[in-house]
């Protein structure tokens, strides 16, 4: 009985996902990839962030402030990312890009 209920909700939505008009900014499919990939890569903003404060004037003071952006950071990211992975198939109204815009941030670690 439980695996019959998990495969109607599974199913059920795959096709939502289909379902979805383009009209819409971002599509179930890249909506799960992006938050997929910012939660197994999230991570990368910390050694980033380090790098840039050790590139700093003060480097010791750019460490500190690289550990604290970073920590953020990764902690947005990963926020960000699982609640996205988790409702993918809940497409963004229209005219609205990502939630990492209204952050300031790339969609993805790697993009600075």
């Amino acid at each position: 009985m439980r695996d019959r209920v998990s495969a109607v909700v599974v199913g059920g939505l795959a096709f939502l996902s289909v379902l979805v008009p383009p009209v819409f900014a971002q599509d179930p499919i890249h909506k799960a990839g992006r938050g997929l990939a910012n939660v197994a890569t999230c991570w990368v903003e910390l050694p980033r962030n380090l790098h840039l404060g050790l590139q700093e004037e003060n480097p010791l003071l750019g460490v500190g402030k690289g550990l604290l952006k970073g920590t953020g950071l990764t902690a947005t990211r990963l926020a960000v990312g699982a609640y996205e992975t988790v409702t993918f198939f809940v497409p963004y109204p229209k005219n609205y890009a990502s939630p990492y815009e209204g952050l300031e941030l790339p969609d993805y670690p790697w993009e600075n």
